[in-house]
């Protein structure tokens, strides 16, 4: 470091010492972190994460991307996480901008500032994350002095919401789109050609499958009420955006030594991804949309990959990732090789996503209680008539048989997690969901001699874009409250620990994924009147986001609530998988 550089470290440890919550959040230094200085490299970039460290530090993509972007010589990246309020606060009042973890760099000094968009509600601590880190809040403020605002990730399946804020959206994988957009822009940025930003912008558009630059699409209004699906104004640019998809993810290895936090965070594990893209046609998710095609790991990579990384790291837990592990096609053999490898470090072995199929009781039995001693599993709906219409091709029978197999093999605890307010949704799906809890418990205290713990989590269904039920209107708040009421009335004095979402929030969540770039005056009005970390109850503060709705005069039942024609255009048209 250079004195500047250890001059604005001290400023920044003077005011981490001086009550800010949670200081390791903030340090950097990790074990398995990455730094090089920038002389030592030609492009810089930063994976900034919109929310706190607590919850990115537990993303499989982040610690993948940056190991990907680390292990090239002429690359560095770095990392940054919204801070917390009182964390900005004190920036802010030190008059001190944000920076990355591993050097300290305040973000407009870097080449390229990446977001990773996983959930609408994190949108708002994008704003943030520019903000303090010095870099203009709008694209069109932004010369090439500034970095390079890119995004991906699951939300940015609709740009149109953000595209005020990010100059390029990148779409599908991010293995080999994110290096080669990195390069396209240093290419661009130290050419000879002294472009303008605008002219670089417009470039990187037309080279790159994947990449949507959102200011060279224009939109109109519909009678409906919606956006017309955008249209690129340039020449040379796609009508239609098409996902980058890597074809064989045995390329692109997670990192052994992955940075270990110095905090306690939500998911302290080795996490290996073992399969890309999932079998099932569930009519809700978009997940499965995304991820396609099925791609997978073979088991003697993952098997080495969990003792490398467990020996490496210490880590006392490896995470089998994927969004239906259960359908990994040698499930079996890879849960009794890792048994063998794992069992003399006493570490267990977690499969986070489970298929309820005939499958599930032999399974369950070959994993680990040493640490988990509990059973997660989405049954998305209670009554099998009902699965039937969601393309969800379980059966209760299955469910009871994976539950007793659970707690046969010493399992205390069974989590499941449901939807409501699905299309054709009966009073009778909503009393199954209670009925198929108090079920699975009385099987557990037959099982196990006593009563087991029973967690029922419940979501209000919100149709996101790209699924097959993207044209679906939301149910109104009223339905959902209704639905809330009837099963907390049906739970009480049962033992069933009933959670369930906001209406607030999942009425944000389904308002600005479904919308199209008029959302970006909403979510900027929201955030400069003090909208901050709204994925956590703890800090969502609705009424600032109903003032900025009331003030954009937009009317969301229009957005949110009425089933789009299938003649209408979707405002995220223009990206297709």
């Amino acid at each position: 470091m250079n004195n500047s550089e250890v001059e604005f470290r001290r400023r920044v440890e003077r005011i981490l010492l001086s009550g800010v919550m949670l200081p390791g959040q903030y340090i950097g230094g990790e074990f398995g972190s990455v730094v090089k200085r920038r002389e030592e490299v030609r492009g810089r970039f930063c994976f900034a994460f919109p929310d706190v460290y607590t919850i990115g530090m537990s993303n499989y993509g982040l610690q993948l991307l940056y190991a990907i972007m680390n292990r090239r010589e002429d690359w560095s990246c770095e990392r940054v996480f919204t801070p917390y309020p009182d964390m900005e606060a004190a920036l802010r009042a030190n008059g001190l901008p944000l920076y990355s973890l591993e050097t300290f760099t305040p973000l407009k000094e870097f080449d390229v500032l990446g977001f990773s968009l996983q959930y609408e509600m994190a949108f708002t601590n994008v704003l943030t994350i520019l903000d303090l880190g010095g870099v203009p809040i709008h694209c069109g403020e932004r010369d090439m002095a500034f970095p390079l605002v890119v995004a991906g990730g699951p939300s940015a399946a609709n740009p149109e919401p953000m595209s005020d804020f990010i100059d390029l959206f990148m779409i599908g994988d991010g293995e080999e789109l994110l290096p080669a957009v990195c390069d396209g822009w240093l290419e661009l940025k130290l050419g000879q050609n002294g472009l303008s930003r605008r002219e670089a912008l417009l470039e990187m558009g037309k080279r790159f499958q994947g990449v949507v630059v959102p200011k060279f699409y224009s939109v109109h209004y519909q009678n409906n009420g919606l956006a017309s699906c955008p249209q690129p104004t340039e020449n040379g640019l796609p009508e239609v955006i098409r996902p980058v998809i890597v074809d064989d993810i045995e390329r692109f290895e997670p990192p052994v030594k992955r940075i270990v936090p110095l905090v306690e965070c939500v998911h302290d594990r080795v996490s290996i991804e073992v399969m890309r893209g999932c079998p099932g046609r569930c009519k809700f998710c978009v997940s499965t949309v995304q991820k396609r095609p099925i791609r997978v790991r073979g088991v003697e990579s993952i098997v080495r990959i969990a003792g490398e990384s467990v020996r490496a790291t210490g880590s006392d837990e490896v995470s089998l990732l994927s969004l239906s592990t259960s359908d990994y096609p040698q499930l079996d053999l890879l849960l009794s090789r890792l048994r063998d490898v794992l069992l003399p470090y006493c570490v267990s072995v977690s499969v986070p996503s489970l298929r309820v199929n005939s499958q599930l009781g032999g399974m369950v039995g070959q994993l680990t209680t040493e640490r988990t001693s509990g059973l997660t599993i989405a049954p998305e709906a209670a009554r099998d008539e009902m699965r039937k219409k969601i393309g969800k091709p379980i059966t209760n029978e299955n469910l009871l048989s994976g539950c007793e197999a659970a707690f046969a093999n010493g399992f205390n605890r069974v989590k499941m997690y449901f939807l409501c307010g699905l299309p054709d949704e009966s009073e009778a799906d909503i009393d199954g969901i209670v009925e198929l809890s108090l079920e699975v418990m009385r099987l557990g205290k037959r099982v196990r001699g006593r009563v087991p713990i029973v967690t029922t989590n419940v979501s209000n269904f919100v149709p996101k874009p790209h699924s097959t039920w993207e044209r679906e209107g939301m149910q109104p708040r009223e339905y959902f409250s209704n639905v809330h009421s009837r099963l907390v009335n049906r739970v009480r004095r049962t033992g069933i620990s009933l959670k369930y979402h906001t209406l607030e929030t999942s009425f944000l969540e389904g308002l600005i994924c479904r919308s199209d770039r008029r959302m970006c005056a909403i979510i900027e009005r929201a955030w400069r009147l003090g909208a901050r970390l709204d994925a956590w109850t703890d800090y969502f503060k609705f009424d600032y986001w109903q003032q900025a709705i009331n003030e954009s005069g937009i009317d969301t039942t229009k957005i949110l609530n009425t089933t789009i024609p299938d003649h209408a255009e979707l405002p995220w048209g223009y990206v297709r998988y």
